[in-house]
């Protein structure tokens, strides 16, 4: 056994521990927690969430801009929190969730935001109530200063830094630069090596900038990359109306239709529906990662239970939103082709990839469409390495301070090459095994200080 297969298999051993169904459920049951103990607040008070957030947006300049040069406005946090977790889970991963787990994987795949919600919020409470500022007048905080200042537990928020490193240098730079050398090569025909240098300099040019010119492109790129994907989308379901009502009634069947055989092929069933709609829902939205924390705290606001309420937010256009909308697509398209599927894992051949499935969908309506699917994965796939790199560098300059973080930046950079010209394979799934593993100090640390985000939003309620 070579050293490459002895490290794939004792990562796949670990890759199926963190994304098992043990903690699948543990996510889960951590979003139940705070939606029963803070009186099912992202039901209950939607309008106080939503008016608080994107109601505020044009009435009030402090939610957009901010004086402070060291940090950046609500808006801007969010803009950039989002512009990690958008991206290829949000188009790949939706399409392989139909393949592997049915229309059905979509329901479960709605559960598994609804209770992240309320997970990511309490996260972003957390990560406001204990920043504090370095000597330069910056914000320092993320889940690892939680840790260490809210359970005093220095081990457990340096564990969390580590792999919120790796996992920033593999899921969120190499794979993310594969995906869009990938869409420019085939769509294009850009050799992988000129989209690598490109990118070098391209995100060279914002990662110098600072935490300002950070927030200045993630707040320009996200609504724009947004409103064209999302126009995409309205364009191919308006051509499908009629098949939408169907495309919803299979969704709600399938998430609680007992497994069973038919015409000789095996059901999807509900339990598979059930694993792979969670797993790719939380992969999407990242609640309970952690990962979002970082830019949350760097906004320029008083009150912790506002901030949480634009991570409550960050995860509805997410995965209600977007996964939604490539999912109805695929649906309503013709392209889906269940019982082929199912024909296909039953037998043990392979199926087509999720992004070609998802180009297929939208090529019914658009012409081009593998073109138009090929750009928002680029658009997609840049936003998540610049939002990325911002968490990478906060936790590597906690780890080894400040001045620390140009050195993080140069090797970033230098990693975005070698992830463009290079298949991932391997790297992708370590950098999944860690993204995964910052879970689990992250969810340990809640539900330890769940009390504290319970007091401050009944405050907040309260006044």
């Amino acid at each position: 056994m070579t050293m490459t297969e002895y490290i794939k298999q004792v990562n796949d051993v670990l890759r199926d521990f963190i994304w098992g169904r043990g903690m699948l459920i543990i996510f889960l049951a951590v979003g139940l927690l705070f939606t029963v103990r803070t009186g099912f607040f992202q039901f209950r008070k939607w309008r106080v969430w939503l008016g608080m957030t994107l109601g505020q947006l044009f009435r009030n300049r402090k939610v957009r801009r901010t004086d402070d040069e060291q940090s950046m406005s609500q808006f801007q946090a969010f803009c950039t929190a989002l512009a990690a977790t958008l991206g290829t889970g949000n188009i790949t991963g939706v399409a392989t969730a139909l393949i592997a787990g049915g229309p059905g994987a979509i329901f479960w795949m709605w559960i598994s935001a609804v209770v992240g919600m309320m997970t990511m919020y309490a996260e972003n409470v957390l990560g406001i109530l204990y920043r504090y500022k370095n000597r330069s007048g910056r914000w320092v905080g993320g889940a690892m200063v939680y840790m260490e200042r809210g359970l005093g537990c220095k081990w457990l928020a340096v564990l969390f830094a580590v792999f919120c490193i790796l996992a920033s240098l593999g899921m969120g730079n190499m794979t993310q630069a594969n995906a869009m050398a990938g869409g420019l090569k085939e769509a294009f025909y850009v050799p992988t090596f000129v989209t690598g240098l490109a990118a070098m300099v391209l995100v060279g040019m914002v990662l110098f900038g600072g935490v300002r010119r950070i927030a200045t492109v993630t707040e320009r790129l996200i609504p724009l990359i947004s409103l064209f994907y999302i126009a995409g989308g309205i364009i191919v379901l308006a051509a499908n109306a009629a098949e939408i009502p169907k495309a919803f009634q299979l969704i709600f069947t399938e998430a609680f239709k007992v497994q069973s055989v038919g015409g000789g092929v095996l059901g999807y069933g509900m339990r598979q529906a059930m694993k792979t709609g969670i797993s790719r829902g939380v992969f999407s939205n990242e609640a309970g990662l952690g990962s979002s924390v970082m830019a949350h705290a760097a906004s320029d606001i008083d009150s912790a239970p506002v901030q949480g309420m634009w991570a409550i937010v960050e995860v509805f256009i997410d995965t209600i939103v977007f996964c939604t909308v490539t999912a109805l697509v695929i649906l309503t398209s013709g392209v889906y082709d269940q019982q082929g599927f199912l024909a296909n894992i039953a037998r043990g051949a392979e199926n087509v990839d999720g992004t070609t499935l998802c180009g297929r969908a939208f090529a019914t309506v658009i012409p081009g469409g593998d073109k138009f699917l090929a750009l928002s994965m680029i658009f997609f796939a840049f936003a998540t390495i610049i939002g990325w790199a911002y968490f990478g560098e906060r936790t590597f300059a906690y780890l080894f301070g400040e001045r620390s973080a140009i050195v993080y930046k140069l090797i970033y950079i230098v990693v975005l090459l070698p992830g463009c010209v290079i298949a991932p394979g391997l790297v992708w799934e370590i950098a999944d095994t860690f993204n995964g593993f910052m879970a689990v100090p992250n969810l340990t640390a809640l539900i330890l200080l769940s009390g504290q985000v319970v007091r401050v939003t009944k405050e907040y309620m309260r006044n």
